[in-house]
């Protein structure tokens, strides 16, 4: 077995190891809007689930050369952001909205996902989305150093839209209908179709 220490790899190479090893990530598709109103959106696979009371997420979002990316500026001008999964249907879509814009292009504009209004917070979410969760800064927590910093966004969940037909009962979601995508190492992704359940033993 190949042993590796990350004090040894450079900042490409251990950030290839972490994404080709922590598999599959969800994607947090962010929306969010700027001090002076411009809307952006762009994906995030550093994410996940921290807390339910009160429901907390996690979304890591890094920076480029050396400065943070808009999502991140966004986020602590404003305090607010939303999360909306990422299905089957708007993957190109979501793809396209990850290429780097300048701060004064919407990628919302640019790739025809059309925004709609929150209803507690004010950046817009995606109308495609079949789940968009309204979220609130937490907490910021900035990690790295000078060259390539790192913000750790904890966000609370202040009121979630899902598309009829998704909501089961008790807060469970279909999966067969959500259609979510993952996200693998390298260019890869992963659709969500091949699936087994194994219920937890009880003791």
């Amino acid at each position: 077995m190949l042993t590796l220490d990350p004090g040894s790899l450079s900042h490409r190479e251990r950030y290839f190891l972490l994404i080709g090893s922590i598999v599959p990530r969800p994607i947090a598709f962010v929306s969010t809007v700027s001090s002076r109103g411009k809307t952006n959106v762009a994906p995030f696979s550093y994410f996940n689930g921290v807390s339910s009371s009160p429901p907390l997420l996690s979304v890591a979002i890094g920076s480029r050369a050396g400065k943070p990316k808009d999502s991140w500026r966004n986020i602590e001008e404003t305090g607010e952001f939303v999360v909306n999964v990422v299905p089957e249907e708007i993957f190109e879509k979501m793809v396209a909205a990850s290429a780097d814009f300048p701060p004064e292009i919407s990628e919302f504009d640019e790739t025809g996902l059309t925004p709609v209004p929150s209803e507690r917070i004010t950046p817009p979410r995606v109308a495609e989305s079949p789940i968009q969760l309204e979220c609130v800064l937490h907490e910021l927590v900035k990690l790295g150093d000078s060259e390539s910093p790192t913000a750790l966004v904890i966000g609370e969940v202040v009121l979630a839209h899902v598309r009829d037909g998704l909501y089961l009962e008790q807060g469970h979601i279909d999966p067969e209908k959500l259609r979510a995508i993952g996200r693998m190492g390298r260019q890869d992704y992963v659709r969500t179709r091949d699936r087994f359940e194994r219920k937890r033993p009880r003791t």
